[in-house]
């Protein structure tokens, strides 16, 4: 793992906390207001960021997603815009920078330029939606070299023994989508999310995250129960949708009740253990 999200992760397991993950795309609705976002998200207690590169022709964002990243796109969210912006953020912030995307701007910029470049703005890692372990040759020797985190998808559909080794691959944590789906909020968890990821745990010692239909603080609460993070970035990108002049508050006291809910998920679960 990187030395933040390392850190982090083993600061929340001492204390038998999930991580709050939240999503928003950088440059939704503008760069300085994503930069914003990200301050008010971690003084309220999200523990590491994805920040979302956008693109053109996504396929695994739902609705909201997809509103998100046009509007980020006419904001001018490029590569380079957006590793500006990591870079800026770390002049005020240590959290954990995690980006998020589809292989073809990451092509275009350059594989190895691109790893360089995120290492030198500050990022701890990036999760490449459409780039299967398989394919990831090219970008996966510079994203070790200059030491950042490829962190890979698990779905309901992988079979135990193709997620043995896509962990193999991966650094940082993994990242089990919930649903067979795209992003987006829904309201109920499937029944069966629980007992695969137990399952998931035991072939693996990477940390296992839970996203994609995640958007209350009860939703946020009951995956702590039994997950290492959890993932939310279409409640997130409804709310800036919603309030495009001054988003950081609404964002603010979501990510305030998901991470207090995430919290009392954790105290329950040592009372439990200790009664």
């Amino acid at each position: 793992m990187s030395g933040r999200i390392e850190r982090k992760f083993r600061a929340l397991a001492e204390r038998g906390e999930a991580a709050l993950i939240p999503f928003v795309f950088a440059g939704d609705p503008t760069l300085d207001h994503t930069r914003r976002i990200v301050l008010e998200l971690e003084s309220r207690g999200a523990d590491l960021i994805e920040l979302g590169v956008p693109f053109s022709d996504p396929m695994a964002d739902g609705p909201a997603n997809q509103r998100a990243g046009a509007r980020a796109l006419r904001a001018g969210a490029s590569v380079a815009a957006v590793l500006g912006l990591v870079s800026d953020l770390r002049k005020e912030t240590d959290i954990p920078l995690v980006l998020f995307g589809y292989y073809n701007p990451i092509l275009q910029y350059g594989p190895a330029r691109f790893a360089a470049d995120a290492e030198r703005a500050g990022a701890d890692g990036c999760l490449v939606v459409d780039l299967p372990p398989e394919e990831a040759a090219e970008l996966r020797g510079p994203i070790r070299e200059h030491g950042l985190d490829l962190i890979y998808l698990l779905a309901p559909t992988t079979s135990l023994e193709r997620a043995r080794r896509i962990a193999r691959a991966a650094s940082g944590f993994l990242y089990y989508v919930s649903v067979t789906g795209v992003t987006g909020t829904r309201a109920e968890l499937d029944s069966d999310l629980e007992p695969r990821v137990r399952e998931i745990r035991t072939i693996t010692r990477l940390p296992i995250g839970v996203g994609f239909g995640i958007s209350t603080a009860q939703q946020a609460g009951q995956v702590a129960s039994f997950a290492a993070a959890v993932v939310v970035g279409s409640a997130f990108s409804l709310l800036i949708e919603a309030n495009p002049q001054a988003p950081e508050r609404a964002v603010g006291e979501l990510a305030g009740a998901m991470k207090a809910a995430v919290r009392a998920s954790a105290s329950a679960s040592v009372r439990a253990v200790s009664s």
